[in-house]
């Protein structure tokens, strides 16, 4: 099954003014089958084929004289060749030269990175969205930067529905199997194929075999505040060697460090921040969390689902023209807000996610306080629950059903 996905315009957009197009995204998130769209147009080569990446790897410069146009996907196999296509484009800077696919983030590789600066236009491309999986446009930031929720109900069946979706995350291949079981057991062959063979392209690491825990515990601190002394004290490994170790699963689109929020944008960079997993059907897998375990251990399914709304307010934003700012919010009473969206313009968009169907006064504590703080900058705050009406408390304030994303 084909999902439309939202970023092939933006793409297309791209490839009719700029030489070099980036795809960055994890892998088996549905990349190759966007660019292979492109296949009729330019000759698609995958350095997934070990003869073809021997021989690019051997001569860079040669494999590139020989095309024009060239699909390149898992450019990030071979570093070397980003030299040879710079080189070629500044001998030809047509746009829509090459279209590109790497499933390590390559601009956070130094070697990569000096090859393509001002040269490739980069998109992101992650696991389905909501959205896309629903095959509706990508539209909550226009809706709640507007406040235009209308009041229409969700029908009663969906609330399951709801619980399923959450715990199979947004990878192409776990929608499509046919039980949680199946979907679980892709997800464990994924982790596994990341840790024996993706890390290994981007980065040498000494103690490989402690990534399997590693993973593990971030899975079970997704949401939380990162103590990295902490987590490496589990296992044995100093909190130096978890920061790098925690940058490469970064690199590889697997958690990312979501930071704190403040006026003062030095404090941004020395507050706490929070681990997150990208994908709720990773992480739910390495929790060993079922829809069945939902009904009796809900804080569980508050990480998990937390972890979630996470992911699609990623995608979101990746979409979206303007730069927006994403992060956390906590002060020193430990009032939170679990997201702080914000605008080039320092507009404000606060959102707390409840596992619950109902929404008390309460629930917006943490809202009201950025309310205050950030004054005229503040745009509306949203509690995403699991009940079935856009629901106003108050001057900015809304209860929005967590199927709107």
């Amino acid at each position: 099954m084909l999902f439309p996905r939202h970023l092939d315009a933006p793409l297309r957009e791209s490839l009719l003014d700029t030489p070099a197009v980036l795809v960055n995204g994890p892998r088996q998130c549905g990349k190759t089958t966007l660019v292979q769209q492109y296949e009729g147009e330019m000759a698609y080569f995958s350095l997934d084929d070990p003869a073809l990446l021997n021989s690019v790897r051997a001569d860079p410069m040669g494999f590139i004289q020989q095309v024009d146009r060239a699909i390149i996907d898992e450019v990030q196999r071979a570093p070397q060749l980003l030299m040879a296509i710079k080189l070629a484009i500044d001998r030809d800077r047509r746009p829509g030269r090459f279209l590109l696919t790497g499933s390590a983030n390559l601009m956070a590789l130094p070697q990569i990175a000096d090859s393509l600066a001002g040269r490739v236009e980069i998109h992101t491309l992650l696991p389905l969205s909501q959205s896309e999986l629903a095959r509706r446009p990508n539209d909550f930031l226009q809706q709640a930067r507007g406040q235009s929720w209308s009041l229409s109900s969700r029908r009663p069946h969906q609330q399951i529905d709801m619980r399923h979706q959450v715990l199979a995350g947004g990878y192409p291949e776990m929608q499509l199997r046919a039980t949680p079981a199946r979907r679980q057991a892709w997800a464990r062959s994924y982790l596994t194929t990341l840790i024996e063979r993706d890390i290994q392209d981007i980065a040498q690491i000494d103690q490989i075999n402690q990534m399997p825990q590693l993973l593990n515990i971030l899975a079970e601190l997704s949401g939380q505040l990162a103590n990295l002394s902490q987590v490496g004290g589990q296992i044995g490994l100093s909190s130096n060697t978890v920061d790098k170790y925690l940058g490469i699963l970064e690199k590889l689109f697997l958690v990312r460090r979501l930071p704190a929020w403040s006026r003062n944008e030095f404090k941004r960079l020395i507050k706490a921040p929070k681990i997150h997993f990208l994908d709720a059907g990773l992480q739910s897998t390495l929790t060993r969390l079922t829809a069945e375990l939902v009904l009796t251990e809900r804080t569980r399914f508050g990480a998990t689902l937390e972890t979630w709304v996470y992911g699609e307010l990623l995608k979101i934003l990746s979409l979206s023209p303007e730069k927006w700012f994403l992060s956390h919010y906590r002060d020193k009473d430990q009032v939170e807000v679990d997201f702080v969206l914000e605008s080039p313009l320092r507009e404000l968009i606060g959102i707390e996610v409840k596992a619950a169907a109902s929404v008390e006064a309460s629930d917006f504590k943490g809202l009201r306080r950025l309310r205050d703080i950030a004054g005229a900058q503040f745009i509306t705050g949203i509690v995403l629950y699991s009940g079935s009406q856009a629901l106003s408390f108050g001057e900015g304030l809304w209860a929005v059903p967590l199927q709107r994303l």
